[in-house]
């Protein structure tokens, strides 16, 4: 893979932004205090910057409450992770070096692995395992959709620049239309999903009459794209994933339409699509004794946590503050922003600030459509190693532990 060029770019020049699975890469970053937007109002934007100065000095790690170098750092990470019989890897906010990194690491300690959006992930991960699905990009969708439906409201408000990335209101013949609920969001699309396949009569008296006039205004679309935010699904949102397919389906056999599912911030689906090029499993898997085994139910972080079936929580969030570590009541190790609020119940604590890709370290960021690879530029140096390098030598470190005890 070519590595991007690791030149900060000045304040007017293209700048990839990591704080949404868009990746928008048409406006840039002056440098300041805090760091200024240009070219674009995006408030998730605007916000995430908030949480960078460029005139900041490199934060410290620290290990057992005190302030200490990396290296004193890194050996008691290791001496936690090597003693782990279950360790928890969470968060996972990072690129694709550090995904890398990361799973190797997982194969090491045998560590199972959940982002902190790990439910929402799994909701679309688990409707493509059981039933498949068709998905668009952004790009199709700008240049062929003429109908875009919102299935989960619309998603201006997590996703700001979404309908000036799909072109809506740039070129004619594009009409925007939010699917009206009648009962809850399964019954809705369940019955959308029967009109638009004929088993249910548009004109039965029963059938609201909005529901039943979008059915045949997805049935008069040349090319209809489905839009859903994943962390907006109720639980067992798988199924309305499979409605939603199935309604793709039906449609794609007289004209054509396809899905464009919303997610995977703060890196998850970036550590997903790398766990499974190199194991062949997506995320909610590990390497245990049983060899790789993937439980999307049972390797759930939060219930994990919630039964004291981990010892050791590996916890990363290399984008910001947010997502902070849970409170664990366990041994915690945080590779994280310099402004992550640390848990307090940590039975034992080690914290390392980690550079965040796109601000003050170079990267490589999967888009929401899984089908572009961005690269990352820094806009400063923030000295601070990156999750790659930090989780690298862990890894090492762990290795040269358990060589010792072996001998």
């Amino acid at each position: 893979m070519n590595q991007p060029d690791t030149a900060a770019p000045p304040g007017n020049a293209p700048w990839t932004c990591p704080f949404c699975p868009l990746l928008c890469d048409t406006f840039g970053v002056e440098v300041g205090t805090p760091l200024k937007l240009v070219g674009s109002d995006c408030p998730r934007a605007r916000k995430a910057l908030a949480n960078f100065d460029a005139s900041a000095g490199a934060a410290q790690p620290r290990a057992d409450g005190q302030d200490c170098d990396l290296d004193t750092a890194i050996g008691k990470a290791a001496s936690l992770l090597a003693a782990s019989r279950q360790p928890l890897f969470g968060g996972l906010g990072t690129d694709v070096a550090g995904a890398r990194a990361l799973y190797a690491l997982a194969c090491e300690t045998g560590a199972i692995c959940d982002p902190a959006q790990g439910q929402a992930l799994m909701h679309g991960l688990r409707a493509l395992q059981d039933r498949g699905g068709f998905s668009t990009t952004l790009a199709e969708a700008k240049t062929r959709a003429d109908l875009v439906v919102c299935m989960t409201e619309e998603p201006a408000a997590h996703y700001p620049e979404f309908f000036r990335r799909i072109g809506v209101g740039e070129r004619e013949g594009v009409a925007v239309a939010t699917l009206p609920l009648h009962g809850d969001l399964f019954d809705t699309v369940a019955l959308l999903a029967a009109l638009v396949a004929g088993r249910v009569s548009k004109d039965d008296a029963r059938v609201p009459a909005d529901l039943a006039a979008l059915s045949a205004r997805l049935q008069a679309a040349r090319y209809a794209v489905l839009v859903y935010e994943s962390g907006r699904l109720p639980a067992q949102g798988a199924l309305i994933v499979e409605a939603i397919q199935r309604i793709v389906a039906t449609l794609n056999r007289s004209t054509r339409a396809a899905s464009l599912p919303l997610g995977g911030g703060d890196g998850a689906s970036t550590v997903n699509q790398v766990f499974v090029w190199l194991s062949g499993l997506p995320l909610r898997s590990r390497a245990g004794p049983l060899g790789l085994e993937h439980e999307p139910l049972c390797f759930d972080a939060e219930r994990l946590l919630a039964d004291d079936a981990a010892d050791t929580l590996l916890w990363v969030s290399s984008y910001g503050p947010e997502p902070a570590p849970p409170a664990a009541g366990m041994p915690c190790i945080v590779l994280g922003h310099p402004g992550t609020a640390l848990p307090r119940d940590a039975h034992e604590l080690v914290f390392i600030p980690v550079s965040t890709p796109g601000i003050g370290s170079a990267g490589h960021l999967f888009r929401t459509d899984g089908s572009v690879l961005l690269p990352l530029r820094p806009v400063y140096d923030d000295g601070l190693p990156s999750v790659a390098e930090v989780v690298r030598r862990l890894t090492q470190a762990v290795q040269a532990l358990k060589k010792e005890r072996v001998q």
